[in-house]
């Protein structure tokens, strides 16, 4: 399709799908390690969650595309998914595999760990089939999908194939968040994320992720190459140095200042926000600071959605963004 597609007012039809799996997340107070915790918080997890919960947040309409088991942690995930604000009706269950886990501590030297149990969960299982469920509705403005879903096994592989070849005739934007994880192996992923680039619309990215696919860090270097591939729009994320993307020349957002209290969610938050902004009408400059400023809320709260605005913040910030744009 060609991109951007057309400004429209956020909420009036499904603006996003997100592709991926939320789990169930414990995590020991800092600095406890796990094996010398007396508690743990319970929350929930995940990135395309994340970008979801931002963009419904804004005031779009977004729908999460994943797989629970038929257990405490599967309710609890739908139950967040809600919470959000996020729509559940492509969130399937599978009663003969579980809901993924995974343990967050930061020990005293500041180094945060994170041990996933995912193997063999109801969303290392999702394949073509869930593609279907899209299929039987109204096409999504824009679909996201991540490396972090391709890395989960060789099912959901071939339904981001499927789900990143099939959108454009459907009029529906590809939008590709690369969130490489060395945990769960980056190979397969890679090799994936290069199949689908000259199909995907909105490219998103950490200058930690553009080396190993474009061999290259430099901004107008990792422009130039996505470009090449095919990819209509790319944005290079730098975390507290900013980020880089192409607005009638190479333009560079800086980092909105914050006091950083934790760090996971902020990229998900700023692709969430970008992309409303974007579907909104916002030009990419300005969807970038937007992008940059609900990123900062986040940094700045514990938990991964925590430091989102509240709805009238968000509207003031969304209209600010697309206002910069006339």
């Amino acid at each position: 399709m060609t991109w951007p597609p057309a400004p429209a007012p956020l909420g009036t039809r499904l603006d996003v799908v997100g592709v991926g799996e939320a789990m169930l997340l414990l995590q020991a107070p800092p600095p406890s390690p796990i094996e010398q915790a007396d508690t743990l918080s319970v929350s929930v997890a995940g990135a395309e969650l994340n970008v979801c919960a931002a963009v419904a947040r804004l005031g779009g309409r977004a729908a999460f595309l994943s797989a629970v088991g038929t257990d405490a942690p599967g309710r609890r995930v739908r139950r967040a998914v809600r919470d959000l604000r996020v729509e559940d009706t492509l969130l399937r269950e599978d009663p003969a595999r579980p809901t993924g886990l995974f343990l967050r501590e930061t020990p005293a030297d500041g180094e945060r760990r994170v041990t996933y149990y995912r193997a063999g969960s109801a969303a290392s299982a999702l394949d073509t089939p869930a593609a279907d469920l899209l299929a039987a509705q109204e096409p999504p403005r824009s679909v996201v999908v991540s490396g972090l879903t391709a890395a989960l096994g060789p099912g959901p592989r071939r339904l981001l194939e499927r789900l990143v070849r099939e959108p454009a005739d459907a009029g529906t934007a590809v939008v590709l968040d690369v969130n490489l994880r060395p945990a769960l192996g980056i190979d397969d992923a890679l090799s994936t994320m290069r199949r689908l680039l000259a199909h995907v619309d909105l490219l998103v990215l950490g200058d930690d992720e553009s080396g190993p696919l474009f061999g290259t860090t430099d901004p107008a270097e990792v422009l130039a190459a996505a470009r090449a591939a095919g990819v209509g729009e790319t944005v290079l994320k730098g975390g507290e140095r900013g980020c880089w993307l192409w607005d009638e020349g190479l333009r560079h957002v800086p980092a909105h200042p914050t006091r950083a209290v934790d760090t996971v969610g902020a990229g998900d938050a700023f692709l969430g926000a970008f992309l409303a902004g974007r579907l909104a009408g916002a030009r990419p400059h300005a969807a970038a600071v937007l992008g940059a400023r609900i990123a900062a809320g986040v940094v700045a709260h514990p938990g991964d959605t925590d430091g989102l605005p509240d709805r009238t913040t968000a509207h003031r910030l969304l209209t600010g963004a697309l206002g910069l744009s006339v």
